[in-house]
């Protein structure tokens, strides 16, 4: 897939200028990534410290690095959308996600002058079809189909009951704790996708969390290619569904009921102006990391 253009903005920060190291203009950077908004502001002029500086008032994250202070908000999916005052608004066919950062000091004086850097970040609605965060397991995105203009395709990330991917199984998913070990088959299946468009799978993994970037992960797919020899990755990038299978597990110290949720960051390839199928063998194939993340809960319980 092309790599969609990664917005970088510059916003002069809003106060006077005190002294500073002339190598550090006064702005802020804005880096505008599919997932991921990370902001650097820097050091100086104003005097403050790391700690006395807030994400949307709220949460004061910050880290120092080479001369800026820098914040970042991980996830943009609409679970997360509010994470420390982030806000997200759409206005077809426009998404914009915007926060501030604050200072903040509980001393009896303050000699620093007040920081408040505003930072706003622009997707386009077509932008979902490569880019944007959905995190549940059906999703309807647009796809681009040339100068004739887009069309809407449904992704679903889908369990099915064998290895010749031909029944889906139905929500909710269940696993027996005496099938770990067994087989499972996944997939993301798309409908209503032109011939021209094939599905491709660039990373898989499972949580024992909803959120996809949970800090527990096993990974299944990196880069488009199975992990280790026990995942078999049947199609990727050759049709519209790209199909795997793992053994059946659960996270170790989760009570046996529990539940595992199983990710997968998915693109639409345009196989007219790109070679869509993933072969895992040229270990210097370079896959984009872009894509939505389509989300399936699968429950492990003892009978």
């Amino acid at each position: 897939m092309a790599t969609l253009p990664i917005y970088l903005l510059v916003i002069l920060a809003q106060a006077l200028a005190g002294p500073c190291n002339p190598n550090k203009a006064d702005v802020i950077l804005v880096y505008c990534y599919p997932k991921t908004i990370i902001t650097r502001i820097p050091e100086c002029p104003y005097g403050w410290e790391v700690n006395q500086l807030a994400l949307g008032g709220i949460c004061y994250n910050g880290i120092h690095d080479s001369g800026y202070y820098q914040f970042t908000i991980p996830d943009l999916s609409p679970k997360n959308k509010s994470y420390c005052g982030t806000q997200s608004e759409f206005k077809n066919p426009i998404y914009h996600f915007y926060n501030s950062i604050v200072s903040n000091d509980s001393s009896i004086i303050v000699k620093s002058q007040p920081v408040n850097y505003s930072f706003a970040c622009t997707y386009n609605a077509n932008y979902l079809v490569n880019q944007a965060a959905f995190d549940q397991r059906v999703a309807t995105v647009h796809v681009k189909n040339g100068s004739s203009g887009s069309f809407e395709s449904q992704l679903s990330l889908n369990f099915y009951s064998n290895a010749k991917f031909s029944s889906i199984k139905e929500a909710p998913f269940i696993v027996e704790t005496s099938e770990i070990g067994s087989d499972i088959f996944a997939g993301v299946e798309a409908k209503g996708l032109s011939d021209r468009f094939k599905v491709v799978l660039n990373n898989c993994w499972a949580t024992p969390s909803s959120e996809y970037f949970y800090q527990i992960q096993w990974p299944l797919i990196t880069k488009g290619c199975a992990t280790d020899s026990s995942i078999l990755v049947h199609e990727n990038g050759k049709t519209s569904r790209a199909t795997f299978q793992f053994n059946a597990f659960r996270f170790r110290n989760i009570p046996k009921l529990s539940k595992v949720w199983l990710h997968c960051e998915t693109h639409v390839c345009d196989s007219e102006k790109f070679s869509c199928p993933v072969i895992c063998d040229r270990r210097k194939q370079r896959m984009e990391q872009t894509g939505g993340v389509l989300m399936a809960e699968l429950s492990v319980r003892s009978k």
